[in-house]
Formats: C-alpha cells, sequence, structure tokens
C-alpha cells in the first residue's frame, strides 16, 4: 500500500484505466459465456440473471473472493458497476484509498488482503469516502444468508441497488 499523492485522481489511476478498457473489449465474450449478448442488456432483468447465475456458481462469498481475479467474476465486477454508472448520470468508475488508513491498496493483487478494499468502485465524483458502490462486495453478498445479528436474509441484486438509492434519495417512507 502506498500514500497517494495530494493530487491523486480516483478516476484517473492507471490500473483502473487499464482495467476499464480490458473489461469494455472483453464484455461481448463474458456476456456470450454468461448466457448471452442479448441477455445482458443492462436492465434489472438482466440483473435477475446475473445474480442466478452467481448463485449457481458459488456456494459462499469466500468463493468470490478466492477467484475475484477469474475472467467471470471481473466481468460480473464490471457489468454491476457499468449498469450502476449508466443509470446515475455523472457516476464514474474510481479506485479510492482506503477509509481508515487513506493508503492506495494494490490493484487486484494475486493474495486478497480482506482487510483492504482493493477493487474499483462507482458513484458520484465528489462523493466522500465510503459513499461508493462496490461491485465485487454485492456479488459477494448475493451469498449471504443472515446478517451480522444472525437473522436470515434473502436479497436481491435488484432490490439492494433500489433500496440503496432509495435511502439515499431521501425516500424514508
Amino acid at each position: 500500500m502506498t500514500t497517494p499523492p495530494s493530487d491523486y485522481d480516483s478516476t484517473r489511476h492507471p490500473d483502473l484505466q487499464a482495467w476499464l478498457t480490458e473489461r469494455q473489449a472483453a464484455f461481448e465474450s463474458w456476456a456470450r459465456e454468461a448466457g448471452g449478448v442479448d441477455r445482458f442488456d443492462f436492465s434489472d432483468a438482466s440483473l435477475d440473471a446475473l445474480e442466478d447465475l452467481v448463485k449457481e456458481t458459488f456456494v459462499e462469498s469466500e468463493e468470490i473472493t478466492a477467484q475475484r481475479r477469474s475472467p467471470f467474476v471481473q466481468g460480473a465486477v464490471w457489468y454491476i458497476g457499468e449498469t450502476l454508472r449508466r443509470r446515475h448520470e455523472g457516476w464514474v468508475w474510481k479506485f479510492e484509498p482506503d477509509v481508515a488508513f487513506g493508503l492506495l491498496p494494490a490493484f487486484y493483487p494475486a493474495v486478497p488482503d480482506p482487510a483492504y478494499l482493493d477493487t474499483p468502485c462507482v458513484g458520484a465524483p465528489d462523493a466522500k469516502p465510503g459513499e461508493h458502490w462496490y461491485p465485487l462486495n454485492t456479488l459477494r453478498r448475493l451469498l449471504a444468508t443472515e446478517d451480522e445479528f444472525d437473522n436470515p436474509i434473502d436479497e436481491r441484486l435488484v432490490g439492494m441497488i433500489e433500496g440503496w438509492y432509495g435511502e439515499d434519495e431521501g425516500d424514508d417512507e
């Protein structure tokens, strides 16, 4: 981990830029292997299809963490983030320093350090640290069966996204 320079632009991290270029170029191939290009059109139905595929492929969130550099998981991370970015005007991809320490982790290192977020996120350009959506964590959360209080949960990907934005936009009804 390194300390980012004072003029660090989280949208211009060179590894992020390379990753985005790579992911966009690989999208059609990823979508074809995941069930068909027409199926992945950035709609709610496509998020449901992705969720079903993730749940068919993985049993525990630790499997996703262990395979987070695999083409399937990388494609799913990009797809979720890109869907969010397209739905929210002005949102951008970012690679943020660690919230607690202000240090910049390695970008998808070979060995995961669960204490740090080492993956790209999406959010408003002026969002504060911790106010970003981390697609890898979303994938992991899809497999959770209990919350931090051991209560059973059964969330859907679309519901996670809609719920988060409903709160953010002041829909406290």
